[in-house]
């Protein structure tokens, strides 16, 4: 078991807390980081782009010109992909991107995402996030305190960090079951309320 200090917003050092090797010291398995995010960002995707086929295009049902004799090449439709305002051939058609990788591969991502933050000194363990009114400037003045920018916030139950974070790009503020790779090595800092670690704790050992 590794022990990581646990700290208050003004980044001072309050307790101590035993976290398992397997998460926060984990083999690092860079490599998995490609797979996961490809995942993640494939189930993203939206899929609807969409084209018309010549069978879908409206009009077109008349033929332009009779079979034989005008010595010009044979056409049955106006809306063939030949033809200018005809259908798409072989154009794109709603589908769905989104595939899954094994459960084991996203658990190890994870882990060596989270090593790799505690080694890079990126992962700050808050014993609580205490905000009582809504208001943007108090996560700002909040960061400043604790000298970084651009953060990946561990929290749940606390609608008022939400809401006043959200007016802040360079900031994002997830639930414990929404840990993510993605968002994990994105953001360059990650803070993780007391409470929360438990509960990533639970989901990564199991």
């Amino acid at each position: 078991m590794a022990l990581l200090d646990v700290y208050n917003i003004s980044r001072e050092r309050v307790s101590q807390v035993e976290v398992p090797d397997e998460i926060f010291d984990a083999e690092l398995k860079e490599h998995l980081f490609y797979d996961v995010i490809r995942m993640q960002m494939a189930n993203r995707r939206s899929g609807n782009s969409s084209t018309k086929q010549r069978g879908e295009v409206r009009g077109g049902g008349k033929k332009p010109w009779k079979q034989k004799g005008t010595g010009r090449a044979r056409a049955g439709s106006t809306r063939s992909p030949l033809w200018r305002g005809g259908g798409i051939i072989f154009g794109p058609k709603p589908r769905d991107y989104s595939y899954d990788v094994p459960k084991k591969v996203k658990k190890l991502a994870l882990c060596s995402a989270l090593t790799l933050k505690r080694k890079n000194e990126k992962l700050l363990i808050l014993d609580k996030i205490e905000i009582q009114e809504i208001k943007t400037r108090i996560v700002m003045r909040m960061l400043n305190e604790l000298g970084v920018k651009r953060a990946l916030i561990i929290e749940e139950g606390n609608s008022n960090l939400r809401l006043s974070a959200r007016n802040l790009p360079e900031v994002k503020v997830l639930s414990p079951e929404g840990l993510n790779l993605y968002d994990l090595l994105n953001y360059d800092d990650l803070f993780i309320t007391q409470n929360c670690l438990e509960k990533i704790q639970r989901r990564l050992v199991a």
